[in-house]
């Protein structure tokens, strides 16, 4: 699967996520929270086609929590984690096409948890800015020449205004942004 191609947004991405929640909902069995994060979770955003899912765990369970998803078929990838997050690639048939699901697996209440929620959040009600995320990935796409590290630190400093812009915004509105935990 080619993974930094610009692809139209296709409802099936909702489908997607459902079924590999389903999955997990049954290698993890009980005490996680599990989100749709990334483009796939915001509707009509163009992007890699890849679908983003983060599970919350208690900061006890992460270990086991991590072995079952390697157990169960999911690919730990070191580079693509960081200290409050483990991360997963799997790739599966999906309609006779292979599809890609990235996990990323952390702790409850972790900034990373709040981050990823708060920028789905806010793309989702402010579409002049997710148009802006949409270009810019775009462009990325195009520059990286399938480079990972280059298309993530091309997105940095937008991602971080736009969480910036985000805290704000929830804060202004005086309503808590959705942590679910």
């Amino acid at each position: 699967m080619k993974k930094y191609v610009f692809r139209k947004y296709n409802e099936r991405f909702i489908d997607l996520y459902r079924l590999e929640k389903n999955k997990i909902k049954k290698i993890l069995r009980n005490n996680f929270f599990i989100e749709h994060v990334g483009s796939t979770a915001i509707k009509n955003m163009k992007g890699k086609g890849i679908v983003d899912i983060i599970i919350s765990v208690p900061k006890k369970a992460l270990r086991a929590a991590k072995e079952k998803l390697i157990k169960a078929g999911y690919i730990h990838k070191i580079s693509g984690g960081d200290n409050e997050r483990i991360f997963f690639e799997k790739d599966y048939f999906y309609k006779k096409k292979i599809r890609r699901v990235h996990v990323h697996l952390t702790f409850n209440n972790s900034s990373t948890w709040k981050k990823a929620l708060l920028f789905r959040d806010y793309l989702r009600a402010n579409f002049i800015d997710a148009k802006k995320y949409e270009n810019l990935k775009k462009k990325a796409v195009k520059l990286c020449k399938g480079e990972g590290k280059k298309y993530r630190k091309l997105k940095n400093s937008f991602i971080r205004r736009i969480i910036s812009k985000a805290e704000k915004f929830y804060l202004k509105k005086q309503r808590p942004y959705l942590l679910r935990i």
